[in-house]
């Protein structure tokens, strides 16, 4: 069972200077936050405006990763899929052959246990600890630092790694000693792109039916079907303010990593697959780098809906 972990424990080592890699909607405000709990921060991104912003802030300037990897023990990445994970980690230029010996890498990006097990794989080659965690929550939870971590790798590598973590996040959970937390986010994202797909439809049927926009919501929000990601998503919808927290985009690359890891687990994912498709059709259009519950535009149009 997945262990939140309490704040008042004892930290055996506490790395107060760290490398970070991305600086991203979430890695940037991230980094701020660690910069303002006391840490020493050496990051690197490829947007060189987003680095001078950091640096503004009081964090390190590495000119690429290997700069990045020599400067801590402890590194950390957030970033956007598995082929940009792939490069920051592996390769001659990668963290894991610049790492210092006995170094850790964390990880807290949304990528598939495919090639998160490569990383793993030349981690363990190098003696190098690799910690998967990605997150949960939105970019404001990310600037209030009240994101949820959940965590899987080498236990040691992840308490060492544990006091970055409660810099950045409100809960933390351990799951496993290797890829557990790949499939959490991936089978937590699933839900969550489901829902705005099965929520588009709802809100779609009740239009019909003429309830009016404003109520049906503020019923559903007070209903059984109501979580916390509906609630969190009842006052932009109301306005039908579809600015992204997350895009479009990104939930389609989201659920498509939720399909493949399936299909290789063996596990059908048909349910997966058809919101996969809502959101690969929808993405051709202009909705691609709006919020991903905007999805419900196109099921409202689909209906013959105009708005």
């Amino acid at each position: 069972m997945p262990h939140p972990q309490s704040q008042q424990t004892q930290d055996p080592q506490h790395p107060r200077r760290i490398g970070w890699i991305g600086l991203g909607k979430m890695g940037t405000p991230i980094v701020r936050n660690l910069l303002n709990a006391g840490f020493d921060v050496t990051v690197y991104d490829v947007d060189r405006q987003r680095l001078d912003e950091a640096v503004q802030h009081g964090a390190s300037r590495a000119g690429d990763i290997r700069s990045v990897a020599r400067a801590a023990q402890h590194v950390f990445s957030i970033i956007p899929d598995d082929s940009v994970l792939r490069n920051v980690a592996l390769g001659t230029d990668g963290v894991i052959a610049n790492a210092h010996d006995g170094a850790v890498y964390i990880d807290m990006s949304t990528v598939s246990p495919a090639a998160s097990g490569e990383v793993r794989d030349a981690a363990r080659k190098r003696g190098v600890g690799y910690v998967c965690a990605p997150v949960s929550g939105s970019t404001v939870l990310a600037e209030k630092a009240q994101l949820t971590v959940f965590a899987s790798g080498p236990e040691q590598a992840y308490t060492q790694a544990l006091p970055v973590f409660r810099s950045l996040s409100a809960r933390q959970y351990y799951v496993g000693e290797d890829q557990q937390a790949r499939y959490l986010k991936l089978a937590i994202n699933h839900l969550v792109g489901s829902t705005a797909v099965l929520l588009a439809e709802a809100l779609t049927l009740g239009t019909k039916g003429g309830v009016d926009w404003s109520d049906m919501l503020t019923v559903i929000g007070d209903s059984v079907a109501a979580s916390p990601l509906v609630k969190y998503k009842l006052g932009p919808l109301k306005e039908r303010d579809f600015s992204p927290a997350f895009s479009t985009t990104q939930m389609l690359k989201d659920m498509s990593l939720v399909v493949d890891a399936g299909t290789a687990a063996g596990v059908p994912m048909a349910a997966a697959a058809l919101v996969r498709e809502q959101f690969a059709q929808y993405a051709q259009g202009d909705g691609a780098e709006l919020d991903f519950f905007s999805i419900v535009r196109a099921v409202e149009a689909h209906a013959g809906i105009v708005r």
